[in-house]
């Protein structure tokens, strides 16, 4: 690394050819895990990583504070014995595509079994992915069950009103090439960006072309189960999906200026319902506050849409958005299927979602809909009407429903990524 005095950049210089012997190759799209090979992002043997970053997505800043204080030993390893997930989930055809999956590794799923003879040998191959079970105890399905929408079985909701779940956690896990492809632009280009936008914070991006993955430092993704977990890779069984973006405000604090912990909580109750009949539902939660720009700018919106001339309106909802943070919305739902797609699913029978560009997204990963669903009318909070109105006038859930990527190719004037 050098340092220009003239233009005040930091020269990178490239180490593409900085292999070693303990470095695995990753083959991403192989049917066999020893052939695709592991995803190794520990720092315990820097020969050994194949990937940039490390485990533990936005967490790895509070792990290294916990070093730097002596209350963590830098070089502990993972006990990963009993850990392993209850359920078997996969392999699918959809893991071996990689058009289909890009944004997290499947065998980041129990790899002390994927990966046994390699673990064996000592390298430290961890888990991006954990599966366990519990129950959900939530105001609002008392209150389904209180007004009759929802009754005990003793199997998927039990007597005192807790739901039966399974719940999977996905750590972001990047196939750089397969990104950039997804977004339509080209690998280099993304790398130079990603390495600008994060203050250069993993040179490796500039430096080792030959590295194809990264685990970048971002939230992870949830998702919660009713039902039988292989259901949902049966096209023929009843699915009932609700892809969530976070919103701390109101999914955890309740405010009611907008309508995300209503839709999130229907979307479980319609869930726990489906299973109930014999189907299984789905819930996926993605760490993306505030159209993924964040909370801070998020409340800064709230106050400059209450300060402007003629006070918060639909005309001008989206607006004040733009001014503050450049974009309407920067989540780019492009990589929002692949959680999906890690359970095998073909068909949502029962999509609840009134944005079109996740059903686009969804559709146009090869995912057929059946039907949307949107938030009735009286589970709409009174502060939260203005949002809505401004949704249906920006086209959330507009008349072009369509069910197959054919159909949506024919939807003139408007693309999957629109």
């Amino acid at each position: 690394m050098e340092f220009n005095k003239r233009s005040n950049h930091i020269i990178l210089a490239s180490h593409s050819n900085l292999k070693y012997k303990e470095m695995l190759p990753i083959s991403w799209g192989e049917k066999n895990p020893m052939k695709r090979g592991p995803v190794v992002a520990s720092i315990a043997n820097s020969k050994a990583r194949n990937a940039i970053g490390t485990h533990g997505g936005s967490y790895t800043v509070y792990r290294a504070l916990s070093i730097a204080s002596g209350k963590f030993s830098k070089e502990h390893k993972p006990d990963l014995e009993n850990t392993q997930s209850p359920v078997k989930i996969g392999p699918y055809p959809q893991w071996f595509d990689p058009a289909k999956m890009v944004a997290i590794d499947p065998w980041g799923l129990d790899p002390e079994i994927n990966f046994k003879p390699l673990f064996d040998e000592g390298y430290d191959i961890r888990p991006s992915i954990a599966v366990t079970q519990a129950h959900l105890q939530i105001p609002e399905i008392l209150e389904a069950i209180q007004k009759g929408r929802l009754k005990p079985d003793g199997k998927i909701i039990k007597e005192n009103g807790d739901v039966r779940v399974t719940k999977v956690a996905l750590d972001p896990v990047w196939f750089l090439p397969g990104i950039a492809e997804r977004l339509k632009t080209d690998e280099g280009n993304l790398r130079r960006i990603l390495f600008e936008q994060t203050g250069g914070m993993f040179p490796e991006l500039i430096t080792r072309p030959d590295l194809k993955v990264c685990l970048p430092p971002i939230g992870s993704t949830t998702a919660y189960i009713f039902g039988d977990v292989k259901d949902l890779a049966n096209p023929d069984v009843e699915l009932t999906c609700r892809v969530h973006d976070e919103c701390n405000g109101s999914d955890v604090f309740g405010s009611d200026i907008c309508t995300c912990r209503p839709y999130l909580m229907y979307g479980i109750e319609d869930a726990a319902r489906t299973a109930q009949r014999g189907g299984v539902g789905i819930i996926v939660y993605y760490r993306k506050e505030g159209r993924a720009l964040g909370e801070v700018t998020k409340f800064l919106v709230y106050n400059a849409r209450k300060r402007q001339e003629g006070g918060d309106t639909a005309a001008t909802y989206f607006d004040r958005t733009e001014c503050v943070a450049g974009v309407e919305d920067a989540r780019f739902q492009e990589l929002m299927p692949d959680p999906l797609h890690f359970f095998g699913i073909k068909k949502i029978h029962n999509l609840h979602s009134m944005s079109n560009m996740k059903y686009n997204a969804i559709v146009g990963s090869g995912i057929e809909v059946v039907n949307r669903i949107s938030i009735p009318d009286e589970l709409i909070p009174q502060d939260a009407q203005v949002e809505m109105e401004a949704k249906k006038a920006a086209g959330y859930f507009s008349k072009e429903a369509v069910k197959s990527l054919d159909d949506l190719k024919k939807v003139k004037g408007r693309s999957i990524e629109e």
